[in-house]
């Protein structure tokens, strides 16, 4: 009996653009400003870092933080809280802001890669007022996502 290989699935990197990119292993995801910065709010908030959306010199600094792993030069007031606060927000590499702040962005383009070549599928929990990722080759069981933690406590508010 002659078997004959099955082809292999081959994942395709997550790609909005060519302004921002993010590694891991052999994935290379590729953001456009707008999808990188929309991204790297949406993480600071579900981190319970910023409360409010921010304006462009604190998503200038926003983002410094995500790639660079610092704001050496602050744009705005949220930047010098960054500075201000730094020994509460870093850590242990899994503990720190910046870690948590980038898991999430690439985490959130790697479910959205996975539900654009049909691998999941997306529906609204009206009980948790929420989004869930579901796999559809499973009855629709849903994803079950790692807890992030909470930088409540050195939230950014604007004065």
């Amino acid at each position: 009996m002659i078997s004959t290989p099955l082809p292999m699935f081959h994942r395709q990197n997550y790609s909005s653009g060519q302004d921002f990119v993010l590694e891991y292993g052999e994935l290379r995801f590729t953001f456009n400003e707008r999808d990188f910065r929309e991204r790297c709010e949406q993480a600071a908030h579900k981190l319970g870092f910023l409360g409010v959306a921010v304006e462009d010199d604190e998503a200038e600094d926003l983002i410094n933080l995500v790639v660079n792993g610092e704001v050496s030069e602050p744009a705005s007031a949220l930047g010098e809280h960054v500075n201000d606060c730094w020994p509460e927000l870093t850590g242990p590499s899994d503990r720190s802001l910046v870690h948590w702040l980038r898991r999430l962005i690439f985490r959130g383009a790697w479910l959205d890669q996975r539900v654009k070549e049909g691998e999941l599928d997306v529906y609204f929990d009206d009980d948790a007022n929420s989004f869930v990722y579901v796999q559809p080759d499973r009855g629709g069981e849903p994803i079950h996502l790692a807890p992030e933690p909470s930088w409540n406590r050195v939230a950014y508010v604007r004065r």
